[in-house]
């Protein structure tokens, strides 16, 4: 999935959604947004917040309008995405944050390995995590669902693509966690804290991968990190950048996919028809990206004046993408508001849209569906507490979701 915008900045939330229900469900506010102010400027966070799905999909798809390169200079009118010749620790300008031609450059040399042939190639590692991980579990009554089950899974998956040793998952989390966090309040004193623990997580990444990458220069290895180290179209500071963008967005989004899936199927008391085949597993995990999508928001910055819904936006001002809204826009999906895990079609947008659709798309889903079938199947009972939610900060997910199960006989 595409990385969340607090990767290249500390952001607040808006004040409608900051509190502790509000993270949990902002589902109410976008829609009365999206009724009442569809493109509406935000004075104290300094951005036009978007929440109709067409106003959305119109803005993702047109990147010559407006930019996913956070470091655009109206002054200097770039769009070039060029590093600032610091190869040590670069900011992060990946993919994600840069346009075509440099998005393509940057996304090119990995693009064949994402595609769903070698993610189908891939599968049996997945099963073969999954199951390692259900056995640590199934004598168990109970266990956390977030801590045991939904953060090793994938921080294993991608540690192996990258060719990372997985036993140091506690420490790629910690540093996932803090490229994704969010202030607390509007202090300025809480906005330093959370920029320095940012700035000290992506120079620790950016250390430890920069010494796999030129260990694995010239080498043969299938890994990603050998691949990168190997690509002469980058900097190395855009091999790192790769690597750290890789790590984080392969890893926390398929953690809250996972547990989303979870809490959406067991509110909506579909789990048995789930596990019995009733309901269809892949267009049930659709829904829960429609539903609950891992990622909410995402920043462009218009690189021109132009007008959206009747709202003139004007060149350097930065426009919040709300994909939890424009997922439960009314004009294009049908009782927005249900789990309808059978829905079809399903035109979420959780995996954004146009050139920067999401690279790991195809293995989050496959990751998903394997995860969720060897779960139903392990465990003939699996009741999610869901009395007291506690929302993550910065992305859509749980800190952590209770769960009594019971092995199949």
């Amino acid at each position: 999935m595409e990385s969340p915008d607090s990767v290249v900045g500390v952001g607040q939330s808006p004040k409608a959604i900051r509190s502790r229900e509000g993270q949990l469900s902002p589902f109410e506010w976008y829609a009365e947004m999206r009724q009442e102010s569809p493109v509406h400027y935000d004075e104290q966070r300094e951005t036009w917040d978007v929440f109709r799905y067409e106003d959305v999909e119109r803005v993702l798809k047109d990147h010559d309008t407006f930019t996913a390169n956070r470091a655009f200079d109206p002054e200097k009118s770039s769009n070039d995405g060029d590093s600032d010749g610091d190869e040590d620790l670069p900011m992060l300008q990946t993919m994600i944050s840069t346009d075509p031609p440099e998005q393509t450059r940057l996304r090119g040399f990995v693009d064949e390995r994402f595609q769903p042939g070698a993610i189908r190639e891939y599968q049996p590692r997945v099963e073969a995590v999954t199951e390692e991980l259900l056995d640590d579990l199934e004598d168990e009554d109970a266990f956390d669902f977030v801590d045991e089950f939904a953060i090793p899974l994938p921080v294993i998956v991608i540690a192996e693509l990258l060719g990372i040793p997985a036993e140091r998952r506690d420490e790629f989390k910690a540093w996932s966690d803090a490229l994704v966090a969010r202030p607390d309040d509007d202090s300025e004193a809480e906005l330093q804290r959370v920029q320095r623990e940012q700035e000290r997580a992506q120079r620790e990444m950016g250390g430890y991968f920069a010494t796999l990458l030129e260990e694995r220069d010239g080498g043969n290895g299938d890994d990603l990190i050998t691949l990168a180290a190997n690509a002469d179209e980058l900097t190395r500071g855009e091999q790192v950048g790769f690597c750290i963008l890789l790590l984080l967005a392969g890893n926390i989004t398929t953690t809250n996919l996972l547990t989303n899936a979870i809490w959406s199927v067991e509110e909506a008391g579909v789990t048995d028809a789930i596990r019995t085949g009733a309901v269809d597993r892949q267009r049930a995990i659709e829904e829960v990206l429609r539903y609950r999508s891992p990622i909410q928001s995402l920043k462009r910055i218009a690189v021109e004046d132009v007008e959206l819904n009747g709202r003139r936006i004007e060149t350097g001002d930065v426009v919040t993408l709300w994909l939890g809204a424009a997922n439960r826009d009314p004009d294009v999906f049908d009782a927005p508001e249900e789990f309808r895990p059978e829905r079809h079609p399903n035109r979420h947008m959780a995996f954004g849209t146009g050139v920067h659709f999401c690279l790991g798309a195809h293995l989050a889903r496959m990751e998903a569906d394997v995860a969720l079938g060897q779960l139903l199947e392990r465990f003939d009972r699996l009741d999610a507490d869901l009395s007291d939610l506690r929302p993550l900060s910065g992305l859509y997910g749980l800190e952590s979701l209770p769960c009594d199960v019971r092995k199949n006989a």
